[in-house]
């Protein structure tokens, strides 16, 4: 074994991952980089299906350094790649799930591209193989971008290249507390304190697997966890990034990927006491963290729904959601000569309910879609919505935010 620094350590965190870790290995194995420049350090975390034993098989026989742990079952991916993290010695660290595989070439290039640009966090392009997979971030290769300037908070997962001693430097570690939603927390802080980030969208560097058994672990765990996962996301945004619209344009991705699915089709199909609970849950967050500079920077369906949570409106909501499972389309109110458009979705200037128009606005990029609005008109300004939306909510005891008043927004 050779005493020399490897350039990246793959962390591989395996529970119960056969047969899908026989591809994952061979993609390690496969790898461009050479073996004297990686290593693997592979954790079982209690696995009864034989993956123990086949890491142990492909350590003995690989040319490069192999790292096998195991252990007693932790009850969450968490405390496996922190304990491979600390076995690690890489330059950079990979997190690889076990059900998962790497592109041909994928060290090689993310490594030469966080050497190229001494970027600290490198993502590589992901493509879905039976699930679906993050989109937005691909669209072009970015040697050096961050956090606010392009979409890559829409793409939390752990599996990319991190610069080790960057993640010791801050002590950025997974949250073993959390049961779902530890890798958003640990991107995220990753990403707010990178000295640069990277995205490679020309090569497919990962396989984001979709198990035919449906233990893929973020499809596992209750409601509650989620909004778990919601709170600590919104908290540490909270804590790294002074209010104003860089902190709102991060907790887009909270609201909109953690919270508001808890409010779609599955609430129709929750029992009463579920859906008291979702709202007792969100009601703090709601407080928080929902303002004016928030909701203009969602579609219209997803503003509404969680204005009425906000409002703690379940029967409204029940409504929404019904009409969205049905498929149908909202009707298009257009104003000023097409330069403002309205969604009617339900409830829409109903006096008894009392919605203000604001939620139904459409923001350019939805509006777009009907062509006789005129796009460029100064009623398309987001700042427009933004101040319609303050006005509403300075009018009276901010509407949507117990116990907060208009002043302090």
């Amino acid at each position: 074994m050779s005493e020399t620094q490897p350039d990246v350590s793959v962390i591989i965190g395996a529970y119960e991952a056969m047969p899908y870790l026989v591809k994952c290995l061979a993609s390690v194995e496969a790898q461009s980089i050479g073996p004297d420049r990686f290593e693997v350090v592979a954790v079982d975390d209690g696995s009864t299906d034989g993956t123990g034993d086949s890491l142990e098989a492909f350590a003995a026989r690989m040319p490069f350094p192999v790292t096998v742990v195991r252990q007693e079952n932790s009850g969450g991916p968490s405390g496996p790649r922190n304990v491979g993290l600390s076995k690690a010695r890489g330059r950079y660290v990979f997190f690889l799930d076990a059900d998962d595989r790497l592109g041909p070439e994928a060290l090689e290039r993310m490594v030469a591209m966080a050497d190229r640009n001494g970027t600290d966090v490198v993502l590589g392009r992901v493509e879905g193989v039976n699930r679906k997979a993050p989109r937005s971030m691909w669209n072009a290769t970015l040697e050096r971008t961050d956090v606010f300037t392009s979409n890559i908070k829409f793409t939390l997962s752990a599996q990319k290249l991190f610069r080790r001693a960057f993640l010791e430097r801050h002590g950025i570690r997974f949250d073993e507390s959390l049961w779902t939603g530890e890798d958003a927390l640990f991107t995220m802080e990753a990403y707010l304190r990178a000295d640069g980030i990277s995205v490679l969208a020309d090569y497919t560097c990962y396989y984001l697997v979709g198990r035919e058994d449906g233990k893929h672990v973020t499809k596992s765990g209750s409601y509650t966890r989620r909004f778990d996962s919601a709170r600590a996301l919104m908290g540490l945004i909270a804590a790294m990034v002074p209010a104003g619209e860089r902190r709102d344009a991060l907790m887009v991705r909270p609201f909109l990927i953690t919270l508001l699915p808890q409010f779609g089709p599955v609430f129709a199909r929750d029992d009463e006491d579920v859906r008291r609970r979702k709202f007792e849950l969100a009601a703090p967050l709601m407080e928080m963290y929902w303002n004016e500079g928030v909701a203009p920077r969602l579609k219209v369906e997803e503003r509404l729904r969680l204005h009425l949570v906000a409002e703690q409106r379940s029967d409204l909501l029940l409504d929404v959601v019904e009409f969205l499972r049905s498929k149908k389309q909202a009707a298009a109110v257009l104003e000023r000569g097409g330069s403002r458009v309205y969604l009617a979705y339900p409830h829409f200037r109903d006096r008894k309910v009392g919605v203000p128009d604001a939620v139904y606005l459409a923001e350019p990029r939805e509006a777009r879609a009907f062509h006789s609005c005129r796009e460029h008109s100064p009623g398309w300004s987001a700042r427009r919505a933004i101040r319609a939306m303050r006005r509403i909510l300075s009018s009276r005891r901010t509407p949507g935010f117990p116990g907060r008043q208009a002043s302090n927004l």
